[in-house]
């Protein structure tokens, strides 16, 4: 009854699909008639719409590429952004195959009468190609009407799951911590639709009557009488991981049955720095567990934006640099600027530039004449942070450090690409060797390039303030990174990172 109602629900999104194609698809030309002033459009015009090779070919070509991107599959526990995501690229690979098709066909959109035409604007007048115009803004509204569409059809089946409808049963393998995990999971998403009817326990036999709430009806041993007796629309595996081992035997048993089936692996999200993915070598399945999210296409925008941000920033913030340079010149004898070695990107190392904001002495337990950390103090030979109203910090050093001013020549680290305008905050060699071994994950830092400014920063996690909470945000920056985030946080640092009661 179940594959049924899919099928069904399938179909009415196809229909619906091909109506909104087709609805974005004449609205494109009701825009394309309006820009070009025809003088008389109805019905004329229409006919030749209806006739015209552009709405022929972007309905099924608009269908197959969104089948292709899998928007058909039962995916109950896909997110709207995620769905969002398929949804433009879909849209514009059925624009290319449409342009193709238009292109090689006999009639194409390019021959089509009345194109070029001139077109005024203000004192200028310029040549419109009719058929051009129309495949642009086809190109525009398509994406917008099937997300539209999409988020009014997946919010009205959600409603529809919350009040019990359309719902699919769940079996849980794994009584453990994950197991209760998975139930409770999806009891608290209830617009997936996902209902838990029962456990099978992970061990051979049941060693309680119930779980999360649930009745547990066997274990493993039981595994295909329970599925034939009680057939649920899916399972989710949920094995503790010292029982990895038994994964081979129960999917084996699993491939017995037609139903859909999830394994849930029992890693923390807490040290994943971004979801897992799966890919194919050669016919052997390799699972990304950890990988730098800026890899690729990813790293090569987040460069473009910092490579603009520094320039904008120098050009901004160089009246201020040059007044603080002057001001820490007439402080006291040593540099303007303050060089110190610090870890980026893979655990590359680099000479930071800040200005100096401390008396300038040498550090006899490292080194002759090399001046002492302006943010971190030296104490029986191990680097630690400065502490408040620190004797060491120059008047008008403790003013750089409230104001954060003293970071500005770090716009030169990101313009040569050693820092980013956004990330973690970069950490000397030997704090880290010290943080590697005492907190777990604290290494997944490392995967993006270390930044002015950061998600932990504008949290208020700056100085003297909580190592711990401090990594869980980095953590979360990195396994969460997306321009848009860097964006936010750029956006949110002028109004939280500049001055903070923890810098000092």
């Amino acid at each position: 009854m179940l594959k049924q109602q899919h099928q069904l629900f399938v179909g009415l999104l196809v229909c619906a699909d091909a109506c909104v194609i087709a609805a974005a698809s004449m609205a494109a030309w009701v825009a394309r008639v309006q820009i070009l002033k025809y003088p008389t459009w109805w019905p004329d015009q229409f006919e030749d719409y209806i006739k015209s090779p552009l709405l022929l070919a972007t309905v099924p070509i608009g269908i197959l590429s969104i089948r292709f991107f899998g928007l058909y599959r039962p995916r109950r526990d896909r997110s709207l952004l995620g769905e969002y995501a398929q949804v433009v690229k879909a849209a514009l690979l059925a624009m290319l195959g449409v342009l193709a098709a238009l292109y090689i066909g006999e009639n194409s959109i390019f021959s089509q009468p009345g194109a070029p035409l001139p077109v005024r604007v203000g004192a200028h007048s310029f040549d419109l190609d009719a058929g051009r115009l129309q495949l642009g803004l086809l190109t525009l509204m398509l994406p917008f009407a099937l997300i539209a569409h999409r988020t009014a059809f997946r919010v009205g089946l959600r409603t529809l799951r919350k009040r019990g409808w359309n719902l699919r049963h769940v079996a849980v393998i794994g009584t453990g911590r994950l197991g209760q995990i998975v139930a409770h999971t999806l009891e608290r998403n209830t617009w997936t639709g996902l209902k838990v009817s029962y456990f099978i326990s992970h061990a051979a036999h049941a060693r309680r009557p119930e779980c999360a709430g649930h009745p547990v009806l066997g274990g493993l041993n039981d595994l295909e009488r329970l599925l034939d007796v009680h057939k649920p629309d899916a399972v989710y595996v949920a094995l503790p991981a010292r029982q990895a081992t038994d994964m081979a035997a129960v999917l084996a048993k699993l491939d017995k049955f037609p139903v859909d089936v999830r394994i849930v692996p029992d890693v923390s999200p807490r040290y994943v720095p971004q979801s897992m993915t799966v890919s194919e070598l050669d016919g052997m399945p390799i699972l990304s567990y950890r990988e730098s999210p800026t890899a690729g296409l990813g790293g090569i925008s987040k460069r473009i934006l910092d490579m603009l941000g520094a320039i904008a920033g120098l050009i901004v913030f160089s009246p201020i640099m040059l007044l603080v340079a002057l001001l820490v010149r007439i402080s006291g004898p040593g540099p303007v600027i303050f060089k110190q070695r610090r870890v980026s990107l893979g655990g590359e190392l680099f000479d930071i530039y800040k200005f100096r904001t401390m008396h300038h002495v040498s550090d006899e337990t490292r080194a002759p004449a090399v001046e002492s950390d302006p943010d971190e103090t030296v104490s029986g030979g191990h680097p630690e942070w400065t502490r408040r109203d620190d004797p060491r910090v120059t008047a008008i050093g403790r003013f750089l450090r409230r104001s954060s001013l003293d970071e500005l020549p770090q716009l030169l680290n990101v313009l040569l690409g050693d820092m980013s305008l956004v990330g973690p905050r970069p950490e000397r060699p030997e704090l880290i060797e010290r943080f590697r071994e005492d907190w777990r994950g604290y290494m997944l830092r490392q995967h993006v390039k270390a930044g002015m400014t950061g998600w932990a920063q504008i949290n208020g996690h700056r100085g003297d303030s909580s190592l711990r909470k401090r990594l869980q945000y980095d953590l979360f920056y990195v396994r969460n990174w997306s321009l848009g985030f860097d964006l936010k946080i750029l956006w949110l640092t002028i109004f939280r990172g500049f001055v903070h009661k923890n810098a000092h």
